[in-house]
């Protein structure tokens, strides 16, 4: 292959750097997209954060601020208010849309994130089965007459496979799922397919993990410099915009437990130890996610980029 050619080929690469919340991820993205401009392939980055949808949702989603980016592009971020619900199949087409639209510029498409589902959504040949609105209001009636558990129960009962993959309390999720199999299509399991086949040729996919033991501590630190740097503030903004009217927003791991706090449920040291409790246990799952991408390439939080693009 000519050197115009291999240069013209890894221009257009897709790159995925996954792993749990708290890893660095962001930081070697922007190492990243800086080592490869210096090999003569410009990258630009692409959110795959479900909560860095969300405009406003800055402190409690440790969102990079725009001056703090070194002028490099970053991609599907701030789209959504947060009264309005972050679908995954929306996602998709906005992530690949702006991929797309970064290699037409003659640059790398980084991905950077760690919701497993919206990952696999832009990585996999992903498709998602039809919504339909009716069936879905009234699963989301019984969620909120019943509780979770009681709909958990029924997928369970149906599904057992998506539901040994979903959090029992996720109750967004097990409606999703209910509502898929009430028209008659199986789930995705809420899991990569048995043979999972990229949707871009050219993706290498990078997992940042850190020892159990270098990360809890790193978490745990992480939220209480959540609330010293002002979570409290940003949910009040929020809920003026109409945080608590919202389907996904006001869910999110943090301010869900700050929203408690505003509203006299939890006292400060409650809402900040069960956002630590639940931190960990979302990195948890991050993990045995990401574990499950076929050639995956592991590094440790503090690897050079240069390693990378050598």
């Amino acid at each position: 292959m000519s050197e115009r050619s291999e240069s013209k080929r890894r221009r257009r690469r897709l790159w995925a750097l996954v792993g749990a919340t708290g890893t660095g991820k962001t930081a070697l993205s922007l190492d990243l997209a800086e080592a490869l401009a210096a090999a003569g392939a410009p990258a630009e980055i692409v959110n795959a954060d479900a909560m860095q949808l969300y405009r406003g949702m800055d402190v409690g989603t440790a969102k990079l601020p725009h001056s703090e980016r070194r002028g490099i592009p970053h991609h599907v971020f701030d789209v959504l208010e947060v009264t309005e619900d972050a679908a995954v199949v929306r996602y998709q087409g906005d992530a690949r849309t702006a991929i797309e639209q970064i290699h037409a510029r003659g640059a790398d498409a980084i991905l950077v994130g760690g919701s497993g589902l919206y990952v696999s959504s832009v990585l996999y040949d992903f498709r998602f089965p039809p919504r339909d609105d009716a069936v879905r209001a009234a699963l989301e009636a019984e969620l909120e007459q019943h509780g979770a558990a009681v709909l958990f129960a029924r997928l369970r009962e149906q599904d057992p496979a998506t539901a040994a993959r979903i959090d029992p309390r996720n109750g967004r999720r097990i409606v999703r799922a209910l509502e898929v199999l009430a028209q008659g299509h199986a789930t995705h399991g809420a899991a990569l397919p048995d043979q999972p086949v990229l949707w871009h040729s050219d993706t290498r996919i990078v997992g940042v993990h850190a020892d159990r033991a270098e990360l809890v501590p790193r978490l745990d630190a992480r939220v209480q410099h959540m609330w010293q740097g002002g979570l409290l503030d940003e949910v009040e903004r929020l809920r003026a915009a109409g945080l608590e009217r919202g389907t996904t927003a006001p869910r999110a791991i943090g301010y869900a437990q700050a929203l408690a706090q505003l509203r006299g449920e939890k006292t400060e040291a409650e809402a900040i130890a069960e956002t630590q409790a639940l931190t960990r246990r979302y990195a948890r799952r991050q993990v045995s996610w990401f574990k499950r991408y076929p050639g995956i390439e592991w590094v440790a939080p503090r690897t050079g980029a240069a390693a990378l693009v050598r």
